[in-house]
This record gives C-alpha cells, structure tokens and sequence, in this order.
C-alpha cells in the first residue's frame, strides 16, 4: 500500500508541474499584449510601456513563470489586470457558487445512475431495460442548456416554485442558496446521470458474467445477493474513474448553465477574463482547475485501492 501511494503521489506532483508548463506557455504565445488591451487602441508607446513595466509584463518569461508558481504555492494568485483587485479573492467568490454547485450535481447524478445502472442490469433485455435505456439514450442526446431552458419554464415561470436565475448568497441563508442552484444542478445533472447509468449497467453486466459470480451462485446465494455482496463493488472501479471526470467536468464545464441562470461561477469568471484578456486570472483560475482535476484523480485512485484490495498489494 506504501508503494502504492508514493507512486500516486509522485505522479500526482509531476502531472502539476507538467500541467503549469503547458498553462503558462499556451497563455505567453496567446496574440496580443494586455497591456494595449486595457489601455485601447490610442494609447501612446510610453504608456503601454509603463503598464507592462507595472503589471510585470517586462520581465523574462522564466522569471514570470517562477514568480507566478511561487505565488500559487503560497496561495497568492496575483492581481488582475481588469479590476485590480486579488485574483485569490475572486475566486474565492466564485467557487463559494461553483464548488456547491457542483457537489450537488454530482450527487443527484449518483443518486440517479446507481439505482438506474443496477435496475437495468438485474432486469436485462426486459421491459424496465429497455426503457431505462431509452431515457439514458434522450438524456445523453439532449444538451443540458435545453433541459435548463426548460427547467425554467416549468418550475420558474409556470409553476413560480423558484426564480428563473441569479444568486442571492449565502449570507441570505443556505435553504435559499441551495434553492437557487437546485435548477442549475439538475440541468447539469441529467446528461451526466444518463452517461453514469450506461457504464454502471454495463460494469455490472461484465462483473455477472464472471466465474466468481456463478459460483456465488452454486454455493447457494441467490441471484440478488451475488449481486449485492459481489457483482456492484467489482463494477465499481470504471464507475469512480467517470465519477471523478465527471465532478471535474461539473467544477469547470458549466460555464453555458452559468450563462443561463445568470449565476457569479468560475465557468464566467474565466468567460469574463478571457473576454477582458485578463491573462493572469486565465492562468490561475485554469491552473486551480486543472489541479482540482488532478487531486479528484488522485482520490479516485484511492478509492480503487479501497474497492480493490489487489491494488494494495501490488508493488
């Protein structure tokens, strides 16, 4: 287990020492030069030039990259270009709306696709199969900006049990935060539940087909509890790895269900900052993202070590 974990620990530091290089250089080669962005079209030479020299555009691209990855470290994200203003507490603003978010999508997926995958699976080729399948088919087909639109017309504009869009905060109280997000996490929810069900009935298809199971099955359990005891851990595994894209995908991919309900996340916050050539929100805010990707990934691989006790044991 000791070797297990200092392989993912070591792979995990390198994938965000790789992921910064990548970020930093794809972000420096972007055309255009902040600076004259903010400063418009007439601006003069000596004052682009003073800008940069002020927002550190002047110094050498290695000594940029060290600075800024010194200061994530220490949590300083830098100051914008645009507002002036900590990009650290930006996004501290915006993930209080994305992070919640998120995790309630991602649990209503769950709560969704486990219960569905497993129906499906004990009842193949059958009636509640089939549609099982039909519906995961519809939801995977359909984008979530549509399930949004109407999502809002239902339970918004006609039924008037929540608003159409829009944060209050959650100094406003929590029943009323979570109210607000409640539509935006089933949209967001829905297509991702559909995909989720697919491979847990698929997993649990290949895991009951195996010898182990029939076994399980000739020493007496019946086909419910080969099911429960055997067959839904072992199809676990390719379960957490889209679990955990999955949550990666609803922590940064939201950005057209923010757009829709008009909700302050970090999908528009990086909308915003690439509009406004805000290059050093891009890179911190794409930076923490892809390191939220990384650390969701390392506790997957934790959880299959925990599914699987193989893994432990390996060297």
């Amino acid at each position: 287990m000791i070797r297990y974990m200092i392989g993912r620990v070591t792979s995990l530091c390198l994938s965000l020492v790789v992921a910064s290089l990548v970020i930093f250089t794809v972000v420096e080669i972007v055309p255009g030069d902040p600076a004259a962005y903010m400063l418009g079209v007439n601006a003069r030479p000596d004052t682009i030039a003073a800008l940069r020299t002020e927002l550190g555009l002047d110094l050498p691209t290695v000594q940029r990259y060290f600075a800024w990855i010194s200061g994530l470290v220490q949590g300083d994200f830098g100051i914008s270009y645009t507002y002036r203003t900590p990009v650290a507490q930006m996004v501290a603003d915006r993930i209080a709306v994305s992070l919640p978010l998120a995790l309630l999508a991602l649990a209503i997926t769950v709560a969704i696709a486990f219960p569905a995958g497993i129906y499906a699976a004990s009842h193949r080729g059958r009636a509640g199969d089939l549609g099982v399948m039909g519906a995961t088919q519809l939801g995977i087909a359909v984008p979530n900006f549509w399930f949004a639109m109407i999502l809002v017309l239902i339970f918004a504009i006609k039924l008037r049990w929540v608003s159409a869009g829009g944060f209050p905060g959650w100094n406003a109280g929590v029943l009323k935060g979570l109210t607000a997000l409640i539509l935006p996490a089933i949209a967001l929810a829905l297509p991702q539940a559909a995909i989720l069900t697919r491979v847990m009935r698929s997993s649990l298809l290949d895991m009951l087909n195996e010898d182990f199971i029939r076994t399980a099955r000739a020493k007496g359990l019946s086909k419910r509890q080969a099911l429960w005891r055997h067959a839904v851990r072992n199809a676990l595994i390719p379960v957490l790895t889209i679990i955990g894209l999955q949550f990666s995908f609803l922590l940064a991919g939201g950005i057209v269900i923010e757009q829709v309900f008009f909700l302050p996340g970090m999908g528009r916050l990086i909308f915003q900052a690439i509009s406004s050539r805000d290059l050093i929100v891009v890179e911190s805010v794409v930076m923490l993202l892809v390191a939220s990707v990384i650390g969701v990934n390392f506790a997957v691989d934790l959880a299959y070590a925990a599914v699987d006790p193989r893994l432990r044991t390996r060297s």
